[in-house]
């Protein structure tokens, strides 16, 4: 069980992506298959990535991402207060969206940076560059990372704002790692170079019966197939830090320098325990990010009990309601893997066991991030 802290996980003797908590039993059959898929799942899943590159050519969301104090201040700390890592440099900023990093680089000092996007917003990203003075220091390159050739053959400084819901929704991460393995100098940087991903136990009764359990009686008429549904998908959304009722638990710890594309589908262990007397609806997924090549290490997390990000929390619903007693222990596994349709989607296993003074169970639930 890991406490919340701002300090990277230590794991230096380990590469790529570790789980971090041992030592769990949930049954004899714990050799769980996390490439399985139904055909329930199947249909939930669009099989093209259309839908991706075209959700990125809309202002909103770039809007919603530009005034996400925590999310684009860090990067801005990370690259302009260490100009150690970008004065003189190549840069390749992965993404880029507007392009606020590749500003933020060539605002620094990199000798030149090299920006790439397969959304139209590239068109816009180009301008800005040039209403900001600084088009001579950027190319803009629209395309999918895979299949572009850059004007030259290494690069000494990587940045991306890779992560999606539940940090690895949307599989950017992917296309960082190709990018990692193609063009990254010896001894280059990565901006970001870590994360962790972490669970956490929260009394949500309200929410849960409006959403979920409302659907079991609709103007006097059965509809709890509906309800059934509406637990495979997981909410994603604010957690009030009031509702949290257990500690918190870091169960992946992701070496960006490291990790491969086949580690990001996981399964990992979780141990949690319950901080006072309570009910335990849903179990909370959120994710950290650390800058570790920094001078003064950048890091911000997306927590409920840290300052409000764009990616909120990630909420998995219990389909058991769980009544903990204070020092009672949640154990189980969360697996997830790519969706084999569309890989950008994600399925994910939830397997919890709880014995408690109240009541006890094992229990195995889907959920689909799409």
């Amino acid at each position: 069980r890991t406490q919340m802290t701002e300090q990277a996980p230590n794991d230096k003797e380990t590469k790529g992506l570790l789980a971090l908590v041992e030592d769990i039993t949930l049954s004899d059959s714990e050799n769980e298959e996390t490439q399985e898929e139904t055909p329930v799942e199947d249909e939930k899943h669009m099989s093209s990535s259309d839908y991706y590159w075209n959700s990125y050519a809309h202002f909103g969301i770039h809007e919603e991402m530009l005034k996400d104090d925590v999310r684009t201040r860090s990067y801005r700390n990370a690259i302009v207060n260490n100009p150690h890592l970008i004065k003189d440099k190549i840069v390749l900023d992965i993404g880029c969206g507007t392009g606020i990093l590749s500003l933020f680089a060539a605002q620094t000092g990199a000798t030149h940076v090299y920006a790439i996007d397969n959304s139209s917003i590239i068109e816009q990203a180009r301008q800005i560059a040039i209403d900001n003075g600084l088009s001579d220091k950027i190319t803009f390159i629209r395309g999918k990372v895979e299949e572009v050739e850059l004007p030259v053959d290494k690069v000494d400084v990587i940045i991306s704002e890779w992560m999606g819901y539940f940090l690895f929704y949307e599989s950017m991460l992917d296309t960082v790692l190709f990018a990692r393995d193609k063009w990254l100098n010896k001894g280059g940087v990565l901006l970001p170079d870590r994360c962790s991903l972490s669970v956490c136990g929260i009394e949500d009764e309200d929410y849960k019966e409006d959403k979920i359990n409302w659907w079991n009686n609709v103007w006097g008429f059965n509809m709890s197939c509906i309800r059934t549904l509406a637990l495979l998908e997981p909410l994603v959304d604010s957690v009030d830090n009031k509702n949290v009722c257990t500690d918190h638990c870091m169960i992946l710890s992701v070496d960006l320098y490291n990790v491969t594309k086949e580690e990001i589908n996981y399964q990992a262990p979780f141990k949690i325990k319950a901080e006072r007397s309570d009910t335990c609806h849903a179990l909370v997924a959120y994710f950290d990010i650390w800058f570790t090549d920094c001078h003064k290490v950048v890091h911000f997390s997306t927590g409920p009990h840290a300052k409000y990000t764009h990616w909120k929390q990630t909420v998995l619903y219990l389909e058991e309601v769980l009544c903990v007693e204070q020092g009672e222990e949640i154990i189980g596994t969360l697996s997830s893997c790519r969706n084999k349709k569309n890989p950008r989607d994600l399925d994910i296993k939830l397997h919890y066991k709880f014995n408690g003074a109240h009541n006890n169970c094992n229990v195995r639930q889907k959920f689909f991030l799409r």
